[in-house]
């Protein structure tokens, strides 16, 4: 199932766990049991620390397994073998609910630990989804934190049935408590501050103590965070107030117009034009999404950049970089219908729709490529 290299080296990642963790493996019938049976049974020697078991229990979808660490509640489920894209997935969680700490800021764990209530998220994904990853990590993560959080990550290609009956036609959708709760990218924070209903007030109070700001950069993409840098290296006090950092190049599978680079993937992309950004003494303020800007009444004065969650940022100079959206039709039905049948990722979402009829629209290199891609999965 693995190959030599990827053995060592989760060998030595395996070195690192601190606590025993034990694998629960349901299984059926089916050739992807055997695999799963494979993969766990090339997992289990590589610590000491770990074991593998055969789940009893009917209650289980099969095949899935679980992650526990041994005396506790804390763990997480795969339903599926978590290959692909999720590959990283599952190293971080056997690490994770083996002990070994999270690089998350040490806030937001803290605002994970504190969450009040029962928590049963269920995630659905594709192997070939790069969006995906971060949905099921940051879960898995506030469910090792926080033993009143459940997440069970399931392959949606392999559980067909079960897609088709929640009528789920984009990845990542998550359920929590049985009901649909969200659908694509999201970090961490944006799903801790769903969750902690205070978030937004507390994040206002802390906004409206910041001082004014000599340039604030609207939006977080690649020219916000250009902006951001050459506005610091000339000791310019700076801050970025963005929606989503990183932007659409976060969505974006594949990047090969980058001039001296060949190719890199968008969310590798944004995590190191973030680690750049904060090599400055940059005030990043993430999930901030600017509603209102008021100009400043007279030249001196500063301007005024309201937000959503009621907080408002001040500064001399504002550099308005809000970047780029998917291209809409315009057409009835697109937006009621937008993750229920109108998708924009054709590798994330085509295992969805094994065996349908699909419609691309466009023509160009993009269009032609999904309409390949697509080929091999839906009826026509």
């Amino acid at each position: 199932m693995l190959d030599a290299g990827i053995k060592e080296q989760l060998k030595a990642y395996m070195d690192k766990l601190q606590q025993p963790i034990e694998l629960v493996a349901a299984y059926d019938d089916s050739d992807k049991s055997q695999e799963l049976r494979q993969l766990l049974e090339e997992l289990e020697p590589m610590s000491d620390k770990i074991s593998l078991r055969t789940e009893e229990s009917n209650d289980v979808r099969r095949p899935s397994f679980a992650i526990n660490r041994i005396g506790t509640d804390i763990g997480v489920r795969f339903a599926g073998i978590p290959m692909g894209h999720e590959f990283t997935s599952l190293v971080l969680a056997l690490l994770q609910v083996g002990g070994h700490p999270s690089k998350a800021a040490q806030e937001v764990i803290e605002q994970v630990q504190e969450l009040d209530g029962s928590f049963e998220f269920e995630t659905y994904f594709s192997l070939s989804c790069q969006n995906c990853p971060d949905v099921v990590q940051a879960l898995n993560l506030m469910s090792v934190l926080n033993p009143n959080i459940k997440h069970t990550s399931i392959d949606g290609a392999l559980f067909q049935d079960e897609v088709e009956q929640r009528e789920v036609m984009a990845v990542p959708s998550v359920y929590l408590n049985g009901e649909a709760w969200g659908q694509g990218r999201m970090t961490l924070e944006e799903i801790v501050a769903r969750l902690d209903t205070k978030s937004d007030e507390k994040e206002a109070e802390k906004i409206n103590q910041k001082d004014t700001f000599e340039v604030l950069v609207i939006g977080g993409g690649p020219a916000g965070a250009s902006a951001a840098i050459y506005a610091s290296r000339k000791g310019i006090s700076t801050g970025i107030a963005a929606e989503r950092f990183g932007g659409q190049v976060a969505d974006t599978m594949g990047i090969e117009n980058l001039i001296s680079v060949p190719y890199t993937e968008g969310p590798k992309l944004v995590g190191a034009m973030e680690q750049h950004v904060k090599e400055y003494d940059v005030d990043i303020m993430n999930m901030q999404r600017a509603e209102k800007l008021i100009p400043a009444a007279k030249p001196g004065l500063a301007h005024e950049v309201r937000l959503a969650n009621g907080g408002s940022l001040k500064a001399r100079t504002l550099v308005l970089s809000t970047g780029a959206r998917w291209r809409q039709l315009g057409v009835p039905g697109e937006d009621e219908y937008r993750n229920k049948g109108v998708a924009y990722c054709p590798h994330c979402d085509g295992p969805l729709f094994k065996g349908k009829r699909v419609a691309v629209i466009g023509g160009g290199n993009s269009g032609v490529e999904a309409a390949i891609d697509l080929a091999g999965i839906v009826g026509h």
